[in-house]
């Protein structure tokens, strides 16, 4: 089966991670945090501004790999505390209906962990993806 990884780079920095790696008609996104992919620093304190970050780069990066936000299957969300389940969930949704409104009627199989903690303690949100190709 054909694979091909995308890296991931943060302020200028290859990271020792892919940002997505597509293998057959599959893509597998991590790494979708608060981060900024200009500095690599976190964007903000607060849970939503970081869960448009995240979001705006798994939108941008299955845009990169050949799909789309429509095309997710699958997405498991870390989120550091649980008191912000809620407004991580109401983001998320406006978010889709905003840029991927076929997840409002067909939504994607998805999981929530809370962490002990994240790669950096200023993160609140990462979101991990497994979407498929566009048809």
């Amino acid at each position: 089966m054909k694979k091909k990884t995308y890296p991931l780079y943060y302020g200028g920095q290859k990271q020792r991670f892919a940002r997505s790696v597509v293998v057959g008609d599959l893509v597998f996104l991590s790494g979708m945090s608060g981060r900024t992919m200009e500095t690599g620093d976190v964007s903000s304190a607060d849970v939503r501004e970081q869960m448009l970050v995240a979001l705006d780069k798994v939108k941008a990066a299955l845009e990169e790999a050949g799909s789309s936000m429509d095309h997710i299957v699958k997405t498991t969300i870390y989120l550091k505390d649980v008191k912000d389940y809620q407004l991580m969930r109401d983001t998320e949704w406006e978010y889709w209906q905003k840029h991927a409104p076929g997840l409002i009627e067909e939504p994607p199989a998805s999981t929530f962990v809370m962490p002990a903690s994240l790669a950096r303690s200023s993160m609140l949100v990462e979101i991990d993806v497994v979407a498929c190709l566009k048809d």
